[in-house]
């Protein structure tokens, strides 16, 4: 019976003995400081730069020059140029339609009898006027047969003047049967062929000059504090004018151009504070080394190149915080609220023109609930760049 008490009761006691053993022997913990709170913040160092400022904007290409094709005579076309489809190209001098001449060239004939007809009745008239005249130095005829005289010499000289009028008018109707291109140019759209009856006035084809095209370039009023572009129009013609870059996907590949600020319309929308700018390209449709052409129609993006400024800090957008402020950190990595000058936004770039000094240390992170002289853990901007 004490055998049966016995073994429990060591059994006890021996496994007291080895959780003893076990926590005597065990490794001891070591006691850590917690881990800093502070708030790590991407940073940038301030310099600042001569930066040429531009503004972005996007329109359509246009011609500069449009006109629709219109005969100035009626007859059935007889003749008209290859060129005179839609997409078609001509140059200047090139003869675009001709019209049936011949009733014109009977018109032209039949003026040019008529002034032969009276130019011979003029001759008759003055002889007769000379006669007049010398009877009356003899006292042998009377006053109402010289007046007479001189009123037929007169009204053949108009009938003249009348006949030479209408040949030089027969003249342009029958050069006018001739349609030729007054400019280098392209066609839009042609309503005519060969059989056709044309009446004068009546449009038959859309063309556009080739030798310019031009783009309308809508721009917010603020933008013009960037650019050269008077309103009141570019008075001194030997002054250099704006550079507006175009660029365009075109045929799966990205492309640009270099156009000209010609002008502005000097008119500012009142609902959208907006202001038209036109952008010139000379020979849009010349394809010199790998340049596509300007389409008329096609939809660019356009970068108009306005003034040199300097000591412009620009920064990551990401670093304006609330209330339009940006937070300096100093030497003791203590966070201060500045005040600065932006002087504009634009994608992802902030440019500030006061209000920063060089070297400064500008946080790129927001901070929420941030107080001013609160301590951060800066990264330099190295580590920026690598995150």
């Amino acid at each position: 019976m004490l055998k049966k008490f016995l073994l429990p009761i060591g059994l006890v006691v021996a496994g007291i003995g080895l959780s003893v053993t076990i926590i005597a022997t065990g490794p001891t913990l070591n006691h850590l400081p917690p881990p800093p709170n502070e708030p790590v913040l991407r940073t940038w160092e301030a310099q600042p730069e001569t930066v040429r400022m531009s503004s972005f904007t996007h329109g359509s290409v246009m011609p500069r020059t449009e006109s629709e094709l219109i005969p100035e005579v009626s007859g059935r076309v007889i003749n008209m140029s290859g060129s005179l489809i839609s997409g078609g190209f001509f140059a200047k001098g090139d003869m675009l339609l001709e019209i049936d001449p011949l009733d014109y060239e009977v018109a032209l004939e039949q003026a040019r009898a008529a002034v032969a007809s009276a130019e011979s009745e003029f001759a008759n008239a003055r002889k007769a006027h000379e006669r007049q005249l010398d009877l009356a130095s003899k006292q042998s005829t009377s006053e109402s047969q010289r007046d007479d005289a001189l009123n037929r010499m007169q009204f053949a000289q108009a009938a003249v003047r009348e006949a030479r009028a209408r040949v030089s008018k027969a003249e342009r109707d029958l050069e006018r049967t001739r349609l030729v291109a007054s400019f280098d140019g392209r066609v839009r759209s042609e309503q005519v062929d060969i059989g056709q009856f044309v009446s004068r006035g009546t449009p038959v084809a859309s063309l556009y000059s080739t030798d310019f095209a031009e783009v309308r370039l809508p721009l917010n009023d603020e933008e013009l504090a960037f650019l050269e572009l008077p309103l009141g129009g570019f008075s001194d013609p030997d002054a250099a004018l704006p550079t507006a870059i175009l660029r365009a996907r075109f045929g799966g590949r990205d492309h640009k151009w270099e156009s000209t600020i010609v002008r502005t319309e000097g008119e500012l929308d009142p609902q959208t504070r907006m202001i038209n700018v036109i952008a010139q390209v000379e020979a849009p449709y010349d394809t010199e080394g790998d340049r596509p052409p300007l389409a008329i129609g096609l939809f660019v993006e356009a970068e108009i190149i306005g003034r040199t400024l300097d000591n412009i800090f620009v920064l990551p957008r990401s670093a304006l915080q609330a209330n339009k402020q940006i937070y300096i950190i100093d030497e003791d990595n203590k966070l201060r609220f500045r005040d600065v000058d932006i002087l504009r936004t634009v994608g992802e770039e902030l440019y500030i023109a006061g209000g920063l000094a060089p070297g400064e240390t500008v946080s790129l992170s927001t901070v929420s609930n941030a107080i001013e002289g609160m301590t951060v853990r800066p990264l330099e901007n190295t580590d920026v760049a690598t995150q």
